[in-house]
């Protein structure tokens, strides 16, 4: 006899269907809400961001072909590549945002922007894009595999972080070279608007985060923040592999004071791991 609420009970089918078609409709929203960014505010005025959604701009401009063809012939690759490492609910996500992505940029290929200006252009652009980025990201798909792509690059001792650094420098000082510099600085401009509006659907609009930080210099980390930043980090410690005493320091930070608790860490541990709880 079933009990309720088991498994395979209809309810709690019908519940992961409800919750599924949820999803499905955050990453198309997602979808949707970055190909205006890009079709309507930042491709019209020549202005490229970074990841693969800058490289697909770029090939766009150079070749003349249809963007939506390069967002989806240069994300699927590392996608599949990395399909071993990643879920496999992700993978089926992030194809249908980068569907829905490419044939978005499609249909509004024709429309004109709807501003004439470069500045707001960025500005709407780069938020538009960021903002359809993290929506994808918060209902479980992708719409850019630059993270996938450094992962799977990586060699030596350079992390997939200044892999893909480098790789959206590279990105902007191309498109600077082919639209002067001008260009450049509003590319800059969405660049960066974009990369925090990614944040807003993940994080929220959160002022205060719980901080982990796991160090092998946690009594010097501890006795800073709350010399400099009249923070109070309770820790509790645990033995690495390799016998040496590390801890764990948590505690509350506002958004204004992470830069200077990162620059506390890297001070004392290069190598300590600053995590957040939402």
């Amino acid at each position: 006899m079933k009990q309720k609420g088991s498994v395979g009970s209809p309810m709690n089918i019908v519940r992961h269907q409800s919750h599924a078609a949820i999803r499905c409709l955050g990453v198309i929203a997602g979808a949707l809400l970055a190909s205006i960014g890009l079709e309507l505010f930042l491709m019209p005025h020549g202005i490229v961001v970074g990841g693969m959604t800058g490289l697909s701009a770029l090939f766009a401009f150079k070749t003349e072909m249809r963007l939506g063809l390069f967002l989806f012939l240069f994300n699927v690759p590392f996608l599949l590549l990395q399909r071993n490492r990643i879920d496999f609910t992700f993978g089926i996500f992030t194809v249908l945002g980068l569907l829905v992505f490419s044939l978005g940029t499609v249909i509004l290929h024709p429309y004109p922007s709807l501003t004439g200006e470069q500045l707001p252009a960025a500005l709407l652009g780069g938020l538009s894009l960021g903002m359809g980025i993290g929506l994808a990201l918060r209902f479980g798909g992708a719409l850019d595999t630059a993270e996938q792509a450094a992962e799977f690059m990586r060699f030596g001792i350079i992390s997939p972080e200044w892999i893909i650094l480098i790789f959206n420098c590279t990105i902007l000082i191309a498109a600077g070279f082919h639209f002067g510099f001008n260009q450049a600085i509003y590319s800059v401009i969405a660049y960066i608007l974009a990369f925090e509006a990614v944040k807003i659907p993940v994080q929220g609009f959160r002022f205060t985060y719980t901080v982990l930080i796991q160090t092998r210099n946690y009594r010097e980390i501890q006795a800073d923040l709350q010399r400099y930043l009249n923070l109070s980090a309770a820790f509790r410690t645990f033995s690495a592999d390799n016998g040496e005493e590390h801890g764990i320091l948590e505690c509350e930070c506002n958004r204004l004071e992470l830069f200077r608790l990162r620059a506390i860490v890297r001070d004392h541990d290069a190598d300590g791991k600053i995590t957040f709880r939402f």
